[in-house]
């Protein structure tokens, strides 16, 4: 990968736990990564790999902490995972708060409702990821996006599906931060290549 190709790596270290081995090596291989990470362990109602408990997704949390600049946790589990919040609060690690939808866009109301819910529990970022297959539903992720309260967390916003990669550009070039993309592989549908979605918001942002 180029040098200052993304601006963070998200490691989802999920999808690595199913192995001890795979995950030493993840471990070893993090530590050693430039750019700065984001460390995710998802839970499985939202795309989580391995069906893990929320026991052994604390215990993951806590072992790639140290290297973590940031840390995505969902909403549903931001109660049980509070600790693992607070830890990373105390080290100065910022803190996600995410939302998924793989099947439709939620209503504007319950977007603002959740979005409430993320400033409540003291989130950096409140994201959120939902399936946008046609115009409507980007204009409800750019509304909800545009009218962001002046306070609580910055807004990551990104469509899934049909109209994915629209939405990314729309919703990155209107200020959502913390935009997704892959380097090897497509982890969902609607997402572009990292380094050239880098390049083509960097176009965007050109007077």
């Amino acid at each position: 990968m180029p040098s200052k190709a993304v601006d963070f790596l998200e490691l989802r270290v999920d999808a690595f736990a199913g192995d001890s081995a795979t995950l030493q090596a993840l471990e070893k291989g993090a530590a050693k990564l430039k750019a700065p990470l984001l460390v995710t362990v998802r839970h499985p109602k939202e795309g989580g790999a391995n069906a893990l408990s929320a026991t052994r997704r604390r215990e993951l949390y806590r072992r790639f902490l140290p290297m973590a600049s940031l840390i995505d946790v969902e909403l549903r589990s931001a109660e049980v995972l509070k600790d693992v919040l607070m830890e990373a609060r105390m080290q100065g690690t910022g803190v996600v708060l995410s939302y998924h939808d793989f099947r439709s866009i939620p209503p504007l109301e319950k977007l603002r409702a959740l979005a409430e819910q993320a400033s409540e529990i003291g989130g950096d970022v409140f994201k959120v990821a939902a399936m946008a297959r046609n115009e409507k539903a980007v204009s409800t992720l750019l509304e909800f996006l545009t009218n962001r309260p002046r306070r609580g967390p910055q807004y990551a916003v990104m469509g899934m599906g049909a109209f994915g990669k629209i939405s990314r550009l729309t919703l990155g070039k209107c200020g959502s931060v913390l935009n997704y993309g892959y380097l090897d592989q497509v982890q969902v549908p609607g997402q572009w290549p990292a380094e050239l979605l880098k390049a083509r918001l960097a176009e965007l942002q050109e007077k």
